[in-house]
Order: structure tokens, then C-alpha cells, then sequence
């Protein structure tokens, strides 16, 4: 019998009904890692721990090493470098690629036409009453790179398409998707001064920290936006701050450097400038999804299969 832990009761409910639970060669064992293991866990027999989506400190992850025969860590989270380090390396590591492609696509498109239609003046300006109509520019006809071109990229492209947008697709090396273009990072220097908005969608890497520093801003066109949904590290804060004070660029930010923002920060207070407090993946979605994700994996790991989402295999 395959023993999963899982994080909270609802969770649980959602794959109680699933046949291999239903039949017994699955159980469900709730426990969100803090504190002891609950009554009739052993730790040494869990083969699966789906962890919770939040509050993953490092003390968190501790009861992963004293379980012997654990083969899976899944991930709720499409970020996955918070776990690097930290599950053993002897366990398959899994992430929640696909679980929070629609709710943080819909917030980036939010966010990227919240400024370019000149919403978030708006709302700055309803406290005092103040009616300012004045010619904003729209988002069809622009043109909107998407900077880490995988499953959440392509659900933001998707997104856009109603918008009669002109999407530049970018990731780490150029290839073709489906008959179409997706130009590699270091293609960036040609591309960003003819873009009207950036959307960064990229995972957290030695590589992307801070990819988005002064002089890939200093690139950007005048009026142009930057929309990070990705991790706010991948974005020098100090770089963009001096950009949109200046008033030459614009920027819409669900997380940030540092994160939480503080609140003092001068990015809370800069016209032209948005700022959501890590929403983008956390919607009524998002269970139900990895409900169906975790489903998948335990009715492969029951038939024998391999696991998907695989972000990193066992290392010893």
C-alpha cells in the first residue's frame, strides 16, 4: 500500500473518492509537517508527502530525513528553488507545474491592463474625488514580450490572444513551439527596445537573479510595462524603482525584492506603479487542480509508473 501524507483535510476529502484510495492500495495520512507526526504515522513507511503550499521553512522540511522509505516530495508551488537543499537527495522531487497557470496568467493580463488603461490612477485618484479623463493607450495592436516562455507563459499567451496583441516569446534558448518562434535570452539586447510591455513568468535561478537589471530596463522603450508574476528576485528592485520614479517606465509587480514589500517602501507610493501581495496562484482554483495533479501521481507510483513534473531526480 502506497501511504501519502497530505496537508490539510480538504485535500484529503478531494481524493478520498479516487479508485486507488477507494480500494485500499492508496492511504491518505493528513499531516502538514509541523510538529510531531500524527497518531499511527510512521514516519519510515510514507512513500509520498505532498507539501503544503505555504510556510515551507526550513524546519518544515526536517521530517523528510527521518522517512526511510520516502521516493516523492510533490509540490503545490511551480517554484521549486525553496526545496533545493532541503529534501533529501535521495527522493524524486516534484513541482505544481500546471496547477497555477490559469490564475496567474488571468492576474498578469489583469495587472498588464490595469496600468495600460490607467486603472490603478483611477483608483488612486477615487479617495479624493478627483476626475481626471485623459487618452490612455490600449493593448491591442502593442507588442508584449513573455519572458519565460513555458506552461504559465503559453496560458498568458492564451490570454492575450482576444487582446490583438503582437507576443514575443522568450526563454532560456530559441527553439519553436508549435510552428512558432520563442526566441533565446540572448536574443533580449534586439528585442526589448521594440516591446511596449514586459511579462516575466521565470522561475527563481543563478541565472534569472536579477535578469531584469538597469540596463534591461534602461532598454525598454519610454511608457513601456514590466509585469512580474515570476519571483520578485528576478527583477533588481533598485533598478526598476529608479525607472518608474523617473516616470519613463511603468510596472506591475505580484511579488517583489524584498517579499513581503515593506511598508515603507517607496514602490507602494510611485504613480504608474501596482503592487499585489503574491495573489497570483492563490485563487479557489487551485485545489481542485492539484487535487487532479496528485490523483495523477498516485494512481502512476500504484501502476509502477514514473512521476510527473519531475523538477529533480533522486541524486544518490
Amino acid at each position: 500500500m502506497l501511504t501519502v501524507v497530505v496537508p490539510d483535510e480538504a485535500l484529503r476529502t478531494a481524493l478520498g473518492t479516487e479508485p486507488d484510495v477507494a480500494a485500499g492500495r492508496a492511504r491518505l495520512v493528513t499531516w502538514d509537517l509541523a510538529g510531531d507526526p500524527p497518531p499511527g504515522l510512521d514516519p519510515a513507511e510514507v512513500d509520498v508527502v505532498v507539501a503544503p503550499n505555504s510556510g515551507m521553512t526550513p524546519e518544515r522540511f526536517a521530517p523528510l530525513h527521518g522517512m526511510d522509505g520516502l521516493r516523492v516530495v510533490q509540490l503545490a508551488s511551480a517554484g521549486y528553488e525553496h526545496a533545493l537543499g532541503l529534501v533529501p537527495d535521495r527522493v524524486t522531487l516534484c513541482n505544481g507545474r500546471g496547477v497555477h497557470d490559469a490564475g496567474t496568467a488571468e492576474l498578469a493580463v489583469g495587472l498588464l491592463l490595469a496600468v495600460q488603461r490607467g486603472v490603478v490612477d483611477a483608483v488612486r485618484a477615487m479617495p479624493e474625488g478627483r476626475w481626471e479623463p485623459r487618452r490612455r493607450s490600449s493593448l491591442a495592436d502593442r507588442r508584449v514580450m513573455i519572458l519565460g516562455y513555458g506552461s504559465i507563459g503559453s496560458a498568458v499567451e492564451r490570454r492575450l490572444a482576444p487582446f490583438e496583441v503582437d507576443v514575443v516569446r522568450v526563454a532560456s534558448t530559441r527553439r519553436e513551439h508549435d510552428g512558432l518562434v520563442v526566441h533565446g535570452v540572448d536574443e533580449l539586447p534586439a528585442l526589448l527596445p521594440r516591446v511596449d510591455a514586459v511579462v516575466t513568468v521565470l522561475p527563481l535561478t543563478p541565472s534569472t537573479e536579477h535578469l531584469v537589471d538597469a540596463a534591461f530596463l534602461r532598454a525598454l522603450p519610454d511608457g513601456a510595462v514590466v509585469v512580474n508574476v515570476g519571483r520578485g528576485r528576478v527583477v533588481d528592485t533598485e533598478a526598476l524603482l529608479a525607472e518608474t520614479s523617473s516616470g519613463r517606465l511603468r510596472a506591475a509587480l505580484d511579488v517583489t525584492d524584498p517579499e513581503p514589500l515593506p511598508p515603507d517602501h517607496p514602490l507602494w507610493s510611485v504613480p504608474g506603479v501596482v503592487v499585489t501581495p503574491h495573489l497570483g496562484g492563490n485563487t479557489d482554483a487551485t485545489g481542485p487542480r492539484l487535487a487532479r495533479l496528485v490523483a495523477r501521481q498516485v494512481a502512476r507510483l500504484v501502476a509502477g509508473e514514473e512521476p510527473v513534473n519531475v523538477v529533480r531526480e533522486p541524486l544518490t
